[in-house]
């Protein structure tokens, strides 16, 4: 992308991966609106990457809200006019993992209501934010969704579906999007940053949240001849 100061979103982004990918993008050069459901911890966030002498804002966000989310659009639409990238790394795993029972993330035990709330962040929420934000970019930007190799069809196994469809649907809405949009500059793919050593991924996962941000980093300031409609990691088309 070619915009002399690129305007990105980055969802749940007060620690973590969401974190970590705001401290690369505005290293780049890139200005930076840090979300995040709670306040307190979002605005400690940025205060200590300002320190840093980069370029971030704060702003609330709970993606499950359409009303914070309209209220996010119209904050970009007044100070900014626009948004260049999006994102969508906010989500939750609530399946049940581990424990002395073994079979209680069955999906012949799994709760609806632990499947639809983990949908409404995983899924409902990325597709309210393009539906907002994506006629922001004027025809021109990246869509970023963070999905995960738990909800590739290709090797998919049994346990956790409510995190396995949430990451899946998410997939097809990174074709859904990326075909209605592939007329324009607008370019939206799927990323799995692989198991993050992050509150969610836990301390023995293999990847610092460094190298598994680095991934959504390249996506989200990929050239114009760059890739749409994909799913990566490190850098490498994966299988759906």
């Amino acid at each position: 992308m070619n915009k002399a100061r690129s305007i990105a979103v980055v969802t749940g982004a007060n620690r973590g991966l969401g974190l970590e990918t705001c401290r690369q993008l505005a290293h780049r050069g890139l200005t930076v609106i840090l979300t995040s459901r709670d306040p307190h911890k979002g605005q400690a966030a940025v205060d200590a990457l300002r320190d840093r002498g980069l370029e971030i804002t704060y702003h609330p966000l709970d993606v499950t809200d359409a009303g914070s989310i309209n209220r996010l659009r119209e904050f970009i639409l007044n100070e900014y006019g626009r948004v260049d990238v999006l994102i969508n790394n906010a989500g939750v795993f609530l399946d049940p993992i581990g424990g002395s029972d073994p079979s209680a993330s069955s999906v012949f035990r799994s709760d609806i209501d632990t499947v639809r709330f983990t949908m409404e962040t995983n899924l409902y929420g990325p597709l309210r934010l393009c539906q907002a934000l994506i006629p922001l970019m004027q025809g021109s930007g990246r869509v970023v969704n963070v999905a995960s190799g738990m909800g590739q069809l290709s090797e998919m196994n049994g346990g956790c579906p409510g995190y396995r469809f949430s990451k899946t649907a998410l997939n097809a809405l990174t074709r859904i999007l990326a075909d209605e949009l592939q007329h324009t500059r607008i370019k939206v793919n799927s990323v799995c940053p692989g198991w993050v050593r992050t509150d969610m991924g836990g301390p023995d996962a293999t990847r610092s949240v460094e190298a598994g941000a680095a991934s959504l980093v390249w996506l989200a300031t990929l050239d114009d001849e760059g890739p749409s409609g994909g799913f990566f990691r490190d850098r490498e088309p994966i299988p759906w």
